[in-house]
């Protein structure tokens, strides 16, 4: 059953998207994973070929356009060559930095800074983990203290995705530690601020393009006017952005789970053992029965979530439910698919031995399952 969610505007759009993988991606991938970093040419041309902000307004550079499923097809193209850095790094800059942006920028502030996300030439990253606080983001020790005109930052974010090449930086950190859920404020710092500073590239099991960075703050001097929203607002605008960032991941480990299925449904097509094709084993054709099926509904679900994300009605229970279940499948998907390519399952020369590395993430970041479930279950204990 293929999916019903896309009209004839999103298909045209595929293939925009994938000429543009087949000849700036395809390419580069192996240098990305050698350099740790993917190259800012390849933004920059995203950003030419209108790939990039895709949300921005027209006033601003940007096409204006809020139909969350153009930014599906270009995750959906991504994952068909497996390029899941990249994606984690446009999904980094699109559906949480830049989402903060249109959410709570004021004019001047979107007049700065949301040119450059429609171009390319400017790369966000969102700083709220910690080395003793990452799910639970009460436990932050970043803080931010008024002074005169700046606001001074101090302490340290881990595991920051775009951290080396970010131009700017939201950070998430305490402004009153008597004041509750009331007590944190998002702060945009810039590239070039006094006292901020980027540690080494982090060394990852998987993602190895993309670059993640411990960033520092030695009383960092943050303009008044580079405060984000209202002082003391967030904690609230984080659970506003929640579940888009959610439904991304569920979304990048739903497309990457059909991508891994067509890869090992080719391999065992025409690989042979004991004289006929692999597939043709009963034991293997239930395996790849089950998981077609696992793929086609979890698919329906995925689909009905960015339509209610796109009717503004989309829950943060719901969001965790795309993300727990659509990562925990991915993680079956590519298990299976790596154990079906046998020997050559376990070389990084094949696609699916990327993803293998590659997916473990998903189910850690964005929150980690554990917490999807904890958040489903607060809800099922309310109803």
């Amino acid at each position: 059953m293929r999916t019903d969610l896309f009209e004839a505007d999103h298909e045209l759009f595929a293939q925009t998207v994938r000429g543009f993988v087949e000849r700036h991606v395809v390419p580069k991938m192996e240098k990305w994973d050698s350099d740790r970093l993917i190259d800012r040419e390849t933004w920059l041309a995203a950003g030419e070929q209108g790939l990039l902000g895709l949300a921005v307004p027209e006033q601003y550079g940007g096409p204006g356009e809020t139909d969350y499923r153009f930014r599906v097809v270009i995750q959906s193209e991504i994952a068909r060559v497996g390029a899941s850095a990249l994606q984690s790094g446009f999904s980094t800059n699109d559906d949480i930095v830049l989402n903060y942006l249109l959410r709570h920028a004021d004019p001047a502030q979107r007049e700065r800074w949301l040119p450059g996300f429609a171009t390319g030439a400017t790369i966000g990253a969102i700083a709220m983990t910690e080395a003793g606080a990452g799910s639970d983001l009460r436990a932050i020790q970043t803080t931010a203290v008024r002074d005169g005109d700046a606001w001074v930052l101090n302490g340290s974010k881990t595991f920051i995705t775009n951290g080396i090449l970010a131009d700017l930086v939201i950070v998430f950190a305490v402004t009153d530690r008597q004041a509750g859920s009331r007590g944190f404020s998002l702060f945009v710092v810039e590239e070039g601020t006094p006292g901020f500073s980027r540690g080494r590239k982090l060394d990852k099991v998987g993602l190895h393009a993309q670059d993640t960075a411990v960033l520092f703050f030695d009383n960092a001097r943050v303009p008044a006017a580079n405060v984000l929203g209202e002082i003391g607002g967030g904690f609230g605008y984080l659970m506003q952005s929640l579940p888009l960032e959610r439904l991304g991941i569920g979304i990048a480990g739903q497309v990457s789970a059909e991508a891994v299925l067509d890869w090992t449904l080719d391999y065992v097509r025409e690989r042979k053992a004991f004289g006929k094709r692999i597939g043709e084993f009963q034991g293997v054709g239930f395996t790849l029965a089950e998981l077609q099926t696992a793929v086609e509904v979890s698919r329906a679900y995925i689909d009905r979530c960015v339509r209610e994300y796109n009717a503004g009605t989309l829950t943060a229970v719901d969001a965790a439910k795309a993300k727990l279940w659509a990562t925990e499948l991915q993680g079956k998907v590519i298990d299976a698919g790596v154990q079906l390519h046998g020997g050559y399952g376990y070389m990084m020369e094949y696609p699916v031995a990327k993803a293998y590395i590659d997916a473990r993430i998903q189910r850690i970041y964005g929150g980690t399952n554990e917490i999807m479930k904890e958040i489903i279950h607060r809800d099922l204990l309310r109803s």
